[in-house]
């Protein structure tokens, strides 16, 4: 592929499909916590973006150097975003069953570890975007994979303020909504990802 404007939607909309489910925990993410600071959802959006634009690129390298084994990982993808987004919805559910208040605190459950955990189980399987970007010089690669990253940005940012919105609407009940969200999610890619 050369440079052109078609590369960049071709970017554009793949990094709008990848982020898709990076949309949805963002909007868990506000729900689940109405009342957390701008810089909060700025970095909620920046975890997913990062690991957004990385897991093209390690996909791509794997194409480049290991393709062999990355085929035989690509089979557990669903597996490891089924149990990640699960436990983390699992833990936001019980949280919102026991609480029933709402935000006490800025984070709300919402740490480093917990939102590494988020990005990585949202953009794994964007590892297999190394197949579609394949064909893509080094320079180009990481090139999409920021595109890709900008997008996912924007989106999450989106989705961590109308999260906020419908958190505040919805008081009390938001965390539950938010971890039930969740566990859909990690089941909905187990599902696509197995069939």
């Amino acid at each position: 592929m050369e440079w052109s404007l078609g590369f960049v939607f071709n970017s554009v909309m793949l990094g709008a499909g990848l982020a898709m489910d990076a949309f949805s925990v963002s909007l868990a993410n506000g729900m689940n916590c109405p009342c957390m600071k701008r810089s909060r959802a700025l970095l909620i959006a920046g975890v997913f973006a990062v690991f957004q634009c990385a897991m093209p690129l390690i996909g791509w390298v794997c194409i480049h150097t290991v393709v062999q084994y990355f085929q035989a990982f690509e089979k557990l993808i669903p597996w490891i975003a089924l149990v990640l987004l699960c436990f983390i919805g699992g833990k936001m559910l019980i949280e919102g069953i026991r609480n029933r208040g709402g935000c006490e605190s800025e984070d709300a459950g919402l740490g480093i570890g917990a939102l590494m955990v988020q990005g990585i189980a949202t953009s794994i399987d964007a590892l297999s975007v190394g197949f579609t970007i394949a064909e893509y010089g080094a320079l180009m690669a990481v090139a999409a994979a920021l595109i890709i990253a900008v997008v996912t940005f924007v989106i999450c940012t989106a989705g961590v303020l109308i999260g906020q919105k419908f958190g505040t609407r919805l008081s009390n009940k938001a965390q539950i909504l938010g971890g039930v969200i969740l566990i859909v999610i990690g089941i909905e890619i187990f599902v696509t990802g197995i069939i």
